[in-house]
This record gives structure tokens, C-alpha cells and sequence, in this order.
């Protein structure tokens, strides 16, 4: 029989942590964080990781495990919450994955296997440089020549860091991160899933949210965090963190604290944005509209109805 799991997913701000929790008192369950940022010690305000309070004594994993100097790749995520969730079944009780982050959730649902000696820090170290001197574009061009759908995947995004690990990737292996995704999905799921999706009819809904949500970081401390983020050693992956970097310009007496506050509610959106495009498709996704059913008391009756339905 296959082991029960729970997926709560949604963009930033539609509510993914506080409903995970309420769910979880109501099941028994445990909460395995997929949220690539939450990972890092003292980045608290800026990723809305849960204080021990909202946690409300439901235990959280993954969470809050590494410094942020250290890298922290989807394979080993996909390595550590798979042994997570054998932790939490293997207890009798339910495993719930809640976050926002598609990566970390599509390749733990698919089985998804990565070769982790695929890499060549030399070739990476080149690769990285062309783009600083030639552009993004010019790496761009050069992935469409032998992998087209990354490229369509990476083209709006333009990171620079992805855009460099798949053509790694296949100058090191022969073969396209796209091939390697494709081959290394399981054949037959391993969980026994339910994917609930928070989103909204009205998107502005989110968005309001969003802003709301920054305003009151700003209140809890954000800049006094940042400051103290952005002059500790980052990784390459915690340096991605949205919250820190926006503030600089403020810092360096370059531009207004309003300005900067505006400037980091905007790339948040951005970022909810492709949340939700990234989501969409997933057609396996049950979606709760959390502009029409608003309070944690209505969506968690919806989420009973779906769990009944599917024998949880």
C-alpha cells in the first residue's frame, strides 16, 4: 500500500502555512517544508517562515537546518523528504508537504532522480563569465542549440545560474537536463497524493495580500534582518532570497527605504506570478479560491470533503 501525502501549494502570501497547520491538527499530521529559503537559519522575517507560536506545536521539517553559507540542492531535498516522509508514516501519522516552491514539490511527487557528480566547476566557472560578458542571451542561444524546451522554460526567467547548470549539465553527461528529468521519473508514483492549490479568482486578491504582508515585515524588523543577512557569508542559493538584496540601494544611501519597500513588493509579485504559472500545470492540483472561501475555518471543511473523497 502506498504511503498517504498531503501537498499544499500556492503562491507567496495566499495563506499555504497556515492552513497546513490547521489541517495537520485536524489529522494528526506533520509538516514537511518545501520552501527553498525557509532552510536557512536567520532568514525568518523575509521568508514568512512560521515562529514556533504559529506552529501552534505541530512539528515542522526541513526547516531551519542550515546556515546561510551552505548549498542546498533539489536532489538532496528530494533525498531528505522522502526520508522524512517514511519518518512521519512510519509513525501513523499523516505527512503534509506545504511550500512554494514547484521545483522542490514536482520533483519529490515524480520520483524524479538526480545525478549529482554532473557537475564541472571549471566549465561552470567559463560559462558563468561569458554571460557576464556577452550576456544572458548569448548562453541562451547556445542551450536552444541542443535543448529547446529548456530554453523555453528559462527564457522568460533568464537566471543566469540554471540557465549555466543545463548547459553543464549536458556538456558533462551527453545528455539535456530535459532527457534526465524525462528518464528519471518514476514510472508509477510512489505516494498516494492529494495536491490542494491556493489561488484566487481575482488575482489582485494575492496581490493585495502580498503587500499587506511586506508592510507588516517592515514592522517586524525586516531591514534590522536584512542588514544582518547581507553581511553573512551567502550561498549561491540563499543569495536568491527575496527580501534582502531589494534593500541595498537603501543601505548605500542610493534610494529611499519607501523606494526600496516599493521596489521589493513588486518583485514579490513577480514572483507570485510565476509561482502560479509554474502550478498551472499541474492539472492534478485541486484549487481552493481563497478569495471566495477567506477564512482557514471554510477552507479547511473543503479540504475535508476532498480527503474523504479520496479515502484519506
Amino acid at each position: 500500500m502506498k504511503t498517504k501525502l498531503l501537498v499544499i501549494v500556492g503562491p507567496t502570501a495566499s495563506g499555504k502555512t497556515g492552513l497546513s497547520i490547521e489541517i495537520a491538527k485536524a489529522y494528526d499530521g506533520e509538516i514537511i517544508s518545501a520552501d527553498s529559503m525557509q532552510i536557512y537559519r536567520g532568514m525568518n522575517i523575509a521568508t514568512a517562515k512560521p515562529s514556533a507560536d504559529e506552529m501552534q506545536g505541530v512539528k515542522h521539517h526541513l526547516i531551519d537546518f542550515l546556515d546561510t553559507d551552505e548549498v542546498y540542492s533539489v536532489g538532496k531535498f528530494v533525498e531528505d523528504a522522502q526520508a522524512v516522509i517514511r519518518d512521519i508514516s512510519g509513525r501513523g501519522k499523516l505527512p503534509i508537504v506545504c511550500g512554494g516552491t514547484g521545483l522542490y514539490i514536482d520533483s519529490l511527487i515524480n520520483g524524479i532522480s538526480f545525478m549529482e557528480n554532473s557537475s564541472d566547476s571549471h566549465l561552470r566557472a567559463e560559462l558563468t563569465e561569458l554571460a557576464e560578458k556577452n550576456g544572458v542571451e548569448y548562453l541562451l542561444r547556445m542551450l536552444l542549440e541542443f535543448d529547446p524546451y529548456s530554453y523555453m522554460r528559462l527564457y522568460e526567467e533568464k537566471n543566469v545560474k540554471r540557465i549555466v547548470r543545463a548547459i553543464e549539465f549536458y556538456k558533462t553527461t551527453g545528455k539535456t537536463i530535459t532527457e534526465q528529468n524525462e528518464n528519471s521519473r518514476s514510472d508509477e508514483p510512489q505516494y498516494d497524493y492529494v495536491i490542494i492549490g491556493l489561488t484566487a479568482k481575482d488575482r489582485s486578491y494575492i496581490y493585495d495580500r502580498i503587500n499587506k504582508r511586506v508592510d507588516m515585515m517592515v514592522e517586524n524588523g525586516l531591514v534590522e534582518e536584512a542588514r544582518e543577512v547581507l553581511n553573512s557569508q551567502l550561498s549561491d542559493t540563499s543569495s536568491k532570497a527575496i527580501g534582502y538584496k531589494q534593500l541595498i540601494p537603501y543601505f548605500n544611501g542610493e534610494a529611499s527605504l519607501e523606494e526600496c519597500i516599493d521596489k521589493l513588493k513588486t518583485e514579490t509579485r513577480h514572483y507570485a506570478k510565476r509561482q502560479l504559472t509554474w502550478f498551472r500545470r499541474n492539472e492534478s492540483i485541486i484549487w481552493i479560491n481563497i478569495d471566495e472561501y477567506k477564512t482557514k475555518e471554510e477552507q479547511l471543511d473543503l479540504v475535508r470533503d476532498i480527503l474523504k473523497n479520496r479515502g484519506f
